[in-house]
């Protein structure tokens, strides 16, 4: 299946023509200082590979290369689906020696696959326990975030109506012909709402939900540059092309976005978010089974959760982070929201049924 962007606030980013970090590089990841045989110097280079949304500030990373004596190589290998299926398809002959990137929808077809070696990182102690979801440490928690219906602030209040809050509201006659959403077959969002509709109608019930949501006007596009940044009359790209949908398929972490890159900056989000239309997403990272720098993908994976690289991350990737003590930039906490009770499916749950419910889908609102 081939996925967006995990994280709008990136995508949103490029979107406006902020830069993030680059690869640095493609190819054989192998650091010209290795040696194969035993005795070899130390290999110098410790390579991660990620889908394109992976960034952080220069300055923590150069922090991390002086205090550990590696220099981190960044594989950039395209949406998170298309990473993955690079790393499966190279199995115990990986093109790095961590891969970041693989989230709750895909953790268990990257687990059943056997592409990383076990270990359990320094600081996983500090990590929220539910988000902890792999007991023999193949994976390790890095970030979360949650896709949520967003609404244009300035349509309700304009319209004297209340925006939506629920799934259950998106249905109602009011919100008619306001809604546009992702392809769940093709977009990361898109699948994500469609299993927040799982988690809160079940197997049976969220079937009967999406046909009455056709039957209330929702647009479904290819994917969340299109939702968010033509269709979306709330957002700044939605509004140049004169979108008029008040309504749309996004992230938690929008809002935020839109005030720091606005221009000029608001004082407020001129959007909002439904708190009870949350699915919760949770990224991984973990060390891959080959690798050839085994102990800087250990230390890679010490860095990724520690305090500094988690402050660092929700401006640099517009994730949260998982680690209890980690604060929260006040970007997001005076423009963003907590979600109490997102939608949750089991990760073994998804993959057993993840292509039949999106081919059930399929048929129910697209064909």
């Amino acid at each position: 299946m081939s996925t967006t962007k995990k994280f709008a606030g990136a995508a949103l980013a490029a979107a406006l023509g902020v830069a993030t970090l680059s690869a640095c590089g493609g190819g054989d990841a192998k650091d010209k200082s290795e040696g194969g045989a035993s005795g070899s110097p130390k290999p110098k280079t410790v390579t991660l590979v990620s889908h394109d949304s992976f960034n952080v500030t220069d300055t923590v990373l150069k922090e991390f290369e002086q205090q550990s004596g590696y220099t981190v190589k960044v594989l950039k290998s395209g949406d998170a689906g298309a990473a993955l299926n690079q790393e499966i398809l190279t199995k115990g002959s990986p093109r790095g020696d961590v891969f970041f990137g693989v989230d709750n929808t895909l953790l268990s077809r990257a687990l059943d696959n056997g592409i990383f070696t076990p270990y359990e990182a320094k600081g996983l102690a500090d990590v929220k326990p539910e988000y902890v979801l792999d007991k023999e440490h193949r994976v390790t928690p890095i970030d979360s975030g949650d896709i949520c219906v967003n609404y244009d602030k300035a349509y309700f209040a304009d319209k004297r109506l209340a925006p939506p809050q629920t799934l259950d509201d998106l249905i109602k006659p009011e919100y008619k012909n306001l809604l546009v959403t992702e392809n769940a077959a093709t977009s990361s969002p898109g699948l994500g709402f469609l299993l927040a509709s799982v988690g809160k109608y079940g197997e049976e019930g969220w079937k009967d939900y999406w046909t009455k949501l056709k039957a209330n006007g929702v647009e479904v596009v290819d994917g969340w540059e299109q939702a968010y940044n033509e269709r979306f009359s709330g957002s700044a790209g939605g509004k140049k092309a004169k979108g008029d949908r008040p309504l749309v398929v996004s992230y938690a972490s929008s809002p935020p976005v839109e005030v720091l890159y606005g221009e000029p900056q608001p004082a407020e989000a001129p959007t909002g978010v439904s708190t009870g239309t949350c699915f919760r997403q949770v990224e991984f990272a973990g060390l891959l089974k080959g690798a050839k720098n085994e102990e800087g993908g250990k230390a890679l994976l010490d860095f990724l959760v520690s305090k500094k690289f988690q402050e660092d991350m929700p401006l640099q990737m517009f994730v949260n982070p998982v680690v209890k003590d980690a604060k929260l930039p006040e970007l997001f906490t005076k423009h963003g929201v907590v979600i109490e009770k997102p939608e949750n499916v089991a990760p073994e749950t998804i993959a057993k049924n993840r292509e039949q419910w999106v081919k059930t889908w399929s048929s129910l609102v697209v064909k």
